[in-house]
């Protein structure tokens, strides 16, 4: 009865109605998708503020293509929104979101998440531009560790599939494997002294000078200040599996060997 009692003074849980902005997706090319974003918003880079925002699905559920959803809630905290729930996809859509650490936005009901429809962006495809600053907090099971500006998070065990680590504010170097599915962020640089499997997500404040670097370059995704480029695009022979870096050159990722002289 001392719990109960000093818990109800603490705290209560209550049933609420949340109005969320909705995102409707009406393509699966992300590559596409930041670009009608970058039009949309180019003159009103205000309009949002880390405001939470479900993404709907109804357009695409029955697109052939994946999802991938941690690229796409990246991409959206690009425009300062902030991805919390998913709503109207097919079976396989709603599972690799609520794996990516999206709810469920229901209508009506005590509880629920209704959304307020956001008008579309659909664009003619064209190259990506990078996204404006992001801003990664709130992302599921992310380690986040805040450290002093010039700093570096030094990570000395495997990065399992499904494991995150953020260096806020500054450089992450891994000392062991970071694994397909593995993500590491940083808002500096990122060293992976092993094979780099999973997603790497340097300069994520949109520092454009942030770097990868990799002893074994064999990785998922590549991002840099809002820019990625995953496995869709294949790496050259001279740097596959091999000590490469990741640079920004303008408005495109350049990969390149790690030469000793």
């Amino acid at each position: 009865m001392v719990v109960a009692s000093a818990a109800s003074s603490a705290f209560e849980l209550k049933s609420a109605a949340l109005t969320l902005v909705a995102v409707v997706l009406k393509t699966t090319d992300l590559a596409r998708l930041s670009q009608a974003l970058d039009e949309r918003f180019a003159d009103a880079p205000g309009l949002f503020d880390n405001d939470p925002v479900a993404i709907d699905l109804a357009q695409v559920r029955d697109a052939d293509e994946p999802i991938d959803f941690v690229v796409l809630m990246h991409l959206l905290r690009g425009y300062r929104m902030l991805p919390v729930a998913v709503k109207a996809g097919n079976a396989q859509q709603m599972e690799d979101a609520h794996a990516a650490g999206l709810s469920e936005a229901h209508g009506g009901g005590p509880g629920a998440l209704p959304v307020r429809q956001h008008a579309p962006v659909d664009r003619s495809a064209a190259p990506a531009p990078a996204p404006r600053a992001t801003t990664l907090a709130g992302l599921p099971e992310v380690i986040e560790i805040a450290m002093p500006a010039r700093t570096a998070l030094v990570i000395d065990k495997p990065l399992r599939s499904g494991q995150r680590v953020y260096a806020k504010g500054a450089d992450l170097i891994v000392l062991a494997v970071v694994s397909f599915g593995a993500e590491v962020i940083a808002d500096g640089n990122i060293h992976v002294y092993a094979p780099l499997r999973g997603r790497a997500l340097a300069g994520a404040l949109g520092d454009t000078a942030a770097r990868i670097f990799t002893t074994c370059m064999e990785p998922q995704l590549l991002s840099i200040a809002g820019i990625y480029r995953t496995t869709e695009t294949e790496l050259p022979a001279a740097v596959l599996g091999k000590p490469a870096q990741v640079r920004l050159d303008g408005e495109k990722l350049v990969v390149q060997p790690l030469k000793s002289d």
